[in-house]
Order: C-alpha cells, then sequence, then structure tokens
C-alpha cells in the first residue's frame, strides 16, 4: 500500500479524499434518497467510480514518480453532493399529493371503449311546477 502519512502526508491524504468522495458519490446514486433523476444519478456514477478508482490505482497500484493532484476535481463531488441535498429538501418541501376521495354511486375507472353499446338517455318529461297564482281583481 502507498499510503504513508509520515513521508508524503499530501499524496496520502490526496488518496483518502479521492476514496471518499468516490464512495459517497456511490452511495448518494445508489440509495437515491433525494430523488435524483436518471442523468444525476449517472454522473454520480460515472464520478463515484472514476474517482475511487483512480483512488485505489494510487494506493494499490501507483509505483511511484509523478502524480498530478487535482485539487479542482473536488469542486464536482461538492456540486453532486450539494444538488443531492437539493433534490432531497425539494422533495421533503413539496406539498403531498391529495388523495383520491370516491364518489358514492360513481363506476370505477374504466378505460373509455367508443365501440360499447351506449345506453339512450331520454329526459325525463317534467311538468312544469305548480306556481300559487295571485288572486285576480276583477
Amino acid at each position: 500500500m502507498n499510503l504513508d502519512f509520515d513521508v508524503d502526508p499530501l499524496f496520502s491524504w490526496y488518496v483518502v479524499l479521492l476514496a471518499i468522495s468516490g464512495i459517497a458519490l456511490l452511495i448518494i446514486a445508489a440509495v437515491n434518497l433525494g430523488g435524483l433523476k436518471i442523468g444525476w444519478r449517472i454522473l454520480n456514477v460515472l464520478v463515484g467510480l472514476g474517482f475511487t478508482g483512480y483512488a485505489y490505482y494510487l494506493a494499490f497500484v501507483f509505483d511511484g514518480g509523478t502524480y498530478t493532484v487535482f485539487f479542482k476535481a473536488f469542486i464536482l463531488p461538492v456540486v453532486l453532493i450539494a444538488n443531492a441535498v437539493k433534490a432531497l429538501v425539494d422533495r421533503s418541501n413539496a406539498p403531498a399529493a391529495p388523495a383520491a376521495v370516491p364518489v358514492p354511486g360513481a363506476a370505477p375507472y374504466a378505460p373509455y371503449d367508443p365501440n360499447a353499446p351506449q345506453q339512450a338517455q331520454h329526459p325525463q318529461q317534467a311538468q312544469p311546477a305548480q306556481q300559487p297564482q295571485a288572486p285576480q281583481q276583477g
């Protein structure tokens, strides 16, 4: 293992932070507590695999020599984690959908079939209401 905090602490902390960031992004993509859209989840998985893979390479495969430290690369996990937290907050603040209330006497929902026989509906012959007549003066 290439991690030695006494000899090269910058390298060791860089590898640890890469691994933590990558694992955090993979967990966010897998659990999806915030209701992230599929595109954001895929991006989290790709970046998480990249960070975790690079951390593994530096910790176990790297033989020494030169390596590049990309401190700007830690901006992306911060943005992705902030996006997941924002989606979680938005989802928790969203008003709950009203529950469907069944109407008494209503038929259950069924798809409309234009070829189904229809019942003829005739309006009932309503008799005009008898109104009291005012007395006539004569």
